[in-house]
């Protein structure tokens, strides 16, 4: 479908898509196989600009929106969604930045991110705190000059591999949520260290770390807006990149449905192409017609969300974009794996791993369980009063 991109939107799709290709395709396996960090990949999307579509040309940017941010992602994660992760996890990181950071934060910041200098990450999660976030323990405690974080936080995508962190720790945990804060740490800050690198069962390529505050000194000028905005800062992000979550699950749709229909073209059962028969057509149909439906809702929240002028209006939509969009990863990647056959469960073939891959979407950015509480939350202040 024709969705009436922009010349520059059509170029960030083309040469997003032309590294993937290029220079992720020939690697894929052995990054999965090998759980190597790609840094050589994200070097050469670094000298194409591509970190920095979503930041402002002021900071050295391109100065596109939501929607510039998932053309991006959908290509990359239309080969590798390992890479792909890692290329969106830096964008997620400077996010509380680009939203809520104040100017002398964002010129310090966001140029070397824009760049792919240095990688960003985000850090909220924690053994105790997944869907629960309210139930972080890691504290901002104040002292001369600053702060002093103690605690953890689990499961950190770009963990140790990045630069830049952004972290939500209580300040006040008398308050609840509301005592949360947000703040930029460095790498290589004292008291700043990391776990052993997780040995996931999909997105291999991505670097996924414990990271550890001891007594980490923080100062003050790294408090990204106020004392307790931190849960605010947390979820207007989220709110922004969520459809890059979609957009992920849009890509890897793509990628095993581009695989199915080649494979169901070659392979002969009975004489013929199994693309002959009824049962596969059908399931390809399906396949397709998801695959489309996915790209309209997450290119159209984009959209909105690029364009509203009140953050409180597009939790719902957002939630919608990745909820979808991931369940059509999933649904796409185990029936691509069913028209292959027992070929598919071999790694020797692409959806194998792009079924591992497409689980972690319904997973992380917010469980589809919980978007789905938030979804159903706001159609219930929607309707309330309603007849």
């Amino acid at each position: 479908m024709d969705y009436f991109l922009t010349p520059d939107q059509k170029s960030i799709q083309d040469l997003a898509r032309k590294i993937a290709v290029e220079k992720v395709l020939p690697v894929r396996a052995e990054l999965d196989e090998t759980g190597a960090f790609p840094w050589d990949i994200l070097k050469i999307c670094a000298e194409a600009g591509l970190f920095g579509v979503s930041i402002e040309e002021e900071y050295g940017g391109f100065g596109g929106g939501v929607l510039e941010n998932c053309l991006a992602v959908e290509e990359m994660s239309r080969v590798c969604l390992g890479v792909a992760t890692s290329y969106a996890a830096s964008g997620l990181g400077a996010h509380p930045i680009m939203l809520y950071g104040n100017p002398e934060q964002k010129r310090k910041y966001l140029p070397d991110i824009a760049s792919g200098k240095k990688l960003a990450a985000f850090g909220l999660t924690e053994a105790d705190a997944g869907s629960d976030a309210g139930s972080i323990r890691t504290t901002a405690t104040r002292t001369e000059g600053g702060y002093l974080l103690n605690g953890t936080k689990q499961w950190i995508t770009n963990g140790g591999e990045a630069e830049i962190y952004t972290i939500i720790a209580m300040t006040d945990r008398s308050k609840g949520p509301r005592g949360a804060s947000a703040f930029i740490v460095e790498k290589g800050t004292p008291g700043f260290s990391f776990g052993k690198k997780e040995n996931k069962m999909g997105i291999r390529a991505s670097a996924t770390r414990e990271l550890i505050f001891q007594d980490c000194f923080v100062p003050k000028a790294n408090l990204i807006a106020k004392e307790g905005m931190g849960f605010i800062v947390t979820m207007r992000t989220f709110d922004r990149t969520r459809p890059g979550v979609g957009a992920q699950g849009v890509g890897l749709a793509q990628g095993a449905l581009d695989e199915a229909v080649r494979y169901a073209r070659e392979r002969e059962q009975f004489g013929k192409k199994i693309i002959s028969f009824q049962a596969v057509q059908h399931m390809l149909a399906d396949m397709a017609t998801l695959v489309e439906a996915a790209r309209a809702l997450v290119y159209s929240v984009a959209r909105y969300i690029d364009q509203s002028k009140d953050p409180k209006e597009i939790s719902k939509v957002s939630g919608m974009a990745k909820v979808f969009a991931s369940d059509t990863a999933m649904k796409v990647a185990v029936d691509a794996v069913q028209i292959f056959g027992g070929y598919g469960y071999m790694k020797e073939y692409p959806v194998e791993k792009m079924m591992r891959d497409a689980k972690i979407l319904q997973i992380y950015e917010g469980t589809n369980q919980i978007q789905r509480n938030v979804i159903g939350l706001e159609l219930s202040k929607e309707y309330a009063g309603k007849k």
